[in-house]
């Protein structure tokens, strides 16, 4: 059965933010010669590999709202320079909008179970995608998303 993982995305304002550093890693590798996938580096590594690789994906908070998924394709340690072992998130080069669910701050990574992660944008209707990002963003503050 699949799992995911939550994260916050540090360092981005908006979705497009994220998008934007998505499709500069895809264009350095592509550049490069390798697959278009983006890697995300963290300290700790899962312990439960097998189902986070089994469908899950990694989902991000900006500004305190879970705003999008990229689906994980690998799990791979290595160690640093500095002798300390970390982990590389290989992701799919697709940012998939989710619906906004609001997220306090944490440090690290959460597992993040299948049936407690919000559903993708699009699954939701037309009308919801085409809002804009920001009055998403309210409605789900005030708990109507």
């Amino acid at each position: 059965m699949a799992l995911n993982m939550i994260k916050l995305c540090v360092g981005a304002d908006s979705l497009q933010d994220l998008r934007d550093w998505v499709s500069e890693r895809a264009l350095m590798a592509i550049s490069a010669g390798l697959e278009p996938h983006s890697v995300h580096t963290t300290r700790m590594v899962p312990k439960r590999r097998d189902e986070l690789l089994d469908g899950g994906s990694l989902y991000w908070v900006i500004k305190g709202q879970v705003m999008a998924r990229q689906p994980l394709l690998d799990l791979r340690c290595v160690t640093g320079s500095d002798g300390i072992q970390r982990c590389e998130l290989v992701l799919g080069p697709e940012v998939v909008e989710t619906a906004p669910q609001p997220k306090r701050p944490f440090q690290g990574w959460r597992y993040l179970k299948v049936d407690e992660a919000p559903r993708d944008l699009g699954s939701l209707g037309e009308g919801m995608a085409a809002m804009p990002e920001d009055l998403r963003r309210e409605l789900a503050d005030l708990g109507l998303l």
